[in-house]
């Protein structure tokens, strides 16, 4: 039973371990600090405004109700005995006399018959203005992953800076072991062996300081992906691909919906200078009616077609639409300012991934050279021919060998996942 519970408590055991030391890739950081952003959540903000506006719009061409209502007094009505001029009227025959107060209560109902295309302009523009939210989103969006790309790759270095770290600890702790022995027999100082150890402490404190340092990254990378990433969390080395020359950014066509918007202005700018159709029906309540020789209160109504066509946009109309050539223009500016910045910075990162190619080669043959200084370093110090200063001297120089390549592999490494970004690829 003994075993059994042992056995049990060892698989959880490993299983927790397996779950915090569980491998992560940058494109999950990606994936993951896009879904995790604040501003994601304005996507669907964005999708819900748009819907109630597509929906407001669309309801132009519903009937629509009016009421209105007054009571006035006028200084003067048609007085129907000067009318006659004294003309003798038939027995029984008397002229009208209208009050000088009058009131009428009336609603009516108009249809839209036909609006020149103003409505589906209308909601051509509230769809072009949404995609250029959405994109400007994307964009925003988009700029994360340099900063993912910043960090992830600041782990990485410090990953390969620990484990060179540890493995020159490694050799000079069996360098230790063998002067100890030397100390006993009497053929070694004691300082050699404690300017040893001092060096050992030396990297220790190196090491903490990279183990500080892993945890400080570790920690804004879960901020960003929202998802909490353990001390042991491995981050997986990304596999460069051959780059795309095609660019692919999100900004190129943040730029082109900018330009398709003033193309729906323009039809907006028509539809204001044609005339437009309804339908109504009137109905009444009040005094005089229709008939306003009968001076009484009543109902009527009225029906028809109604014209109407205002022309007083086409004063302007010239300037508005050399305004949009304007916009249009600038927008074009953006965007080849955009590409031109966008080539000078790809460039840049060319010159990069050529440097850090050609200071790789130089580092193998350094850290050759350095290799080859220090065994026999080793050899001369187990034979007395060199101190010990000067051995760790020799150490330390392939030490920094080693990690100057390492720095220089992770920045090239970098520098071709710069290319993905700047390229959209």
């Amino acid at each position: 039973m003994i075993k059994i519970c042992f056995f049990i408590i060892s698989y959880w055991l490993l299983g927790m371990g397996f779950v915090n030391a569980q491998a992560i890739t940058i494109e999950d950081c990606y994936r993951l600090a896009g879904a995790n952003y604040p501003a994601i959540k304005k996507m669907e903000l964005i999708s819900k405004t748009t819907g109630y506006e597509m929906e407001n719009a669309g309801k132009r061409f519903l009937p629509q109700v009016s009421f209105s209502g007054q009571a006035t007094y006028q200084s003067q009505v048609v007085d129907y005995e000067k009318l006659f001029g004294g003309i003798a009227l038939p027995p029984g025959i008397t002229p009208p006399t209208l009050s000088k107060d009058q009131y009428r209560i009336q609603g009516e109902i108009s249809q839209l018959l036909y609006d020149a295309g103003s409505t589906r302009n209308q909601k051509d523009m509230i769809i072009a203005n949404n995609e250029i939210q959405e994109q400007n989103l994307e964009t925003n969006l988009y700029a994360i992953k340099d900063r993912i790309n910043g960090i992830y790759f600041s782990v990485l270095l410090t990953d390969a800076q620990l484990k060179q770290n540890e493995l020159n600890r490694e050799n000079l702790q069996t360098q230790v072991q063998k002067t100890e022995a030397a100390l006993r027999n009497g053929t070694a100082f004691r300082s050699s062996l404690d300017e040893l150890k001092a060096e050992i402490v030396n990297l220790e404190m190196a090491g903490t300081t990279l183990k500080s340092n892993r945890t400080a990254l570790l920690k804004m990378l879960s901020l960003f992906i929202g998802r909490e990433l353990s001390a042991v969390a491995e981050l997986t080395v990304p596999v460069t691909e051959v780059m795309l020359s095609t660019m692919n950014r999100p900004e190129l066509k943040l730029f082109d919906l900018q330009r398709s918007v003033y193309d729906v202005q323009r039809k907006v700018l028509k539809s204001a200078y044609l005339p437009q159709v309804n339908a109504f029906f009137q109905g009444a309540y009040g005094r005089p009616t229709l008939n306003i020789i009968e001076n009484k209160f009543g109902a009527w109504y009225m029906g028809g077609v109604r014209f109407n066509w205002s022309l007083g946009s086409l004063y302007s109309l010239a300037n508005k639409k050399n305004i949009l050539m304007l916009n249009q223009k600038s927008v074009e500016a953006d965007r080849e300012t955009f590409l031109f910045n966008t080539k000078l910075e790809l460039t840049r990162q060319d010159e990069n991934i050529n440097k850090f190619t050609e200071l790789i080669k130089q580092d193998d043959e350094a850290i050759a050279l350095r290799s080859s200084v220090a065994k026999a370093a080793g050899a001369q110090l187990n034979n007395g021919v060199i101190t010990t200063h000067e051995y760790i001297q020799k150490v330390n120089a392939e030490h920094l060998a080693r990690q100057n390549k390492i720095l220089h592999q992770v920045q090239l490494l970098q520098a071709k996942y710069n290319q993905k970004f700047i390229t959209g690829n």
